[in-house]
């Protein structure tokens, strides 16, 4: 078993800083778990949170390179469908998230091919009695800034599941944590255009290749910063959200676009003036593409536009008291 380096607590900061060492840990860790695609119905990943969104990501990035449906579950049941024959993939940073672990003895009750990602806890423990295969994570970071291990790893199962080779793409990947300051610089800047409007809400529009990067965008803001942030998805969002946008609003806008698709292009464009000229402020992040170097990148500038913001708000984002107030009191639940 791999040995899972010891660590104090480690500040935001220095875990985006160092962001580049979680893929490194993952790919070098990493072991092929021998599975084929062909030997399943469909994929089940579980996990809430920091633990779950690398999954969601995850999912996105292979929507158009799956054979099989995969389905991101946050929540204490799996769905009704999961048999013998589906693939259930577990993440849980601490090994203790209950409803993960509530996953966890259905998918082994059932008799589920299962993978479990986790640093300890019984997540750990269980997988490792059980013998399932088990991709351990450095211990010591908040689970919401330990992304960099749970979705490299997402990433290396389902490809080699796939057979797709995104080890050469994360490599390429790394190469964006050689110029941090200027994604830093970057993330200022973009923040600077809601200058004075910092406590207001945060609407990220995303397409459905940026829509999982939003949801961890709005995780962050949320977290760190202790502002309330949501995520609009295009075209959809034009169906329904947009009827709300008159006026002048309480709103800071950020739109995320892979660029793949020329319509919701246009879509973001037209919405980007409606809402400038009713003097609304909007910050676009537009990728080349959807590709995990694009999907990085911009996981990696919204999450430090997050810690900038949590600064201005004077917010604690190293704790968060209300979510482990929830935790202690389901204990005596």
């Amino acid at each position: 078993m791999t040995e899972i380096k010891q660590m104090e607590v480690i500040t935001h900061e220095f875990s985006l800083e160092h962001f580049n060492s979680q893929i490194e840990f993952a790919i070098s860790n990493y072991n092929s778990h021998g599975l084929k695609a062909d030997n399943f119905d469909n994929i089940v990943i579980g996990g809430l949170g920091g633990s779950g969104i690398g999954g969601k990501i995850a999912k996105a990035y292979f929507s158009d390179k799956s054979s099989l449906p995969i389905e991101v579950y946050s929540d204490y049941n799996l769905p009704k469908y999961t048999s013998k024959k589906s693939l259930v993939i577990l993440c849980s940073y601490s090994g203790l998230t209950e409803e993960t672990l509530a996953l966890y003895e259905q998918a082994k009750n059932i008799g589920c091919t299962i993978i479990c990602i986790s640093s300890g806890g019984d997540l750990f423990a269980n997988a490792t009695k059980d013998k399932y295969p088990l991709y351990v994570v450095e211990t010591g970071y908040q689970p919401r800034m330990a992304l960099g291990f749970s979705l490299t790893y997402n990433l290396l199962i389902l490809g080699e599941l796939f057979g797709v080779d995104t080890k050469k793409e994360l490599v390429n990947a790394q190469s964006i944590y050689t110029d941090c300051a200027n994604y830093q610089a970057l993330a200022k800047e973009y923040l600077e255009v809601f200058k004075g409007n910092e406590n207001f809400k945060f609407a990220i529009v995303a397409d459905n290749a940026t829509e999982a990067v939003g949801i961890r965008f709005c995780q962050q803001i949320q977290e760190n910063a202790k502002a309330e942030a949501f995520v609009n998805v295009l075209p959809e969002a034009n169906h329904n959200a947009f009827e709300t946008y008159y006026g002048e609003l309480p709103t800071n806008f950020i739109f995320i676009n892979s660029q793949t698709n020329a319509r919701n292009t246009g879509r973001f464009a037209y919405l980007k003036h409606l809402l400038e000229k009713q003097n609304n402020k909007v910050v676009e992040i537009n990728l080349v593409d959807a590709s995990i170097y694009e999907l990085y990148k911009a996981i990696y500038i919204t999450d430090w536009i997050s810690i900038y913001l949590a600064d201005k708000r004077d917010s604690d984002k190293m704790h968060v008291p209300n979510i482990m107030g929830l935790k202690n009191f389901l204990k005596t639940f």
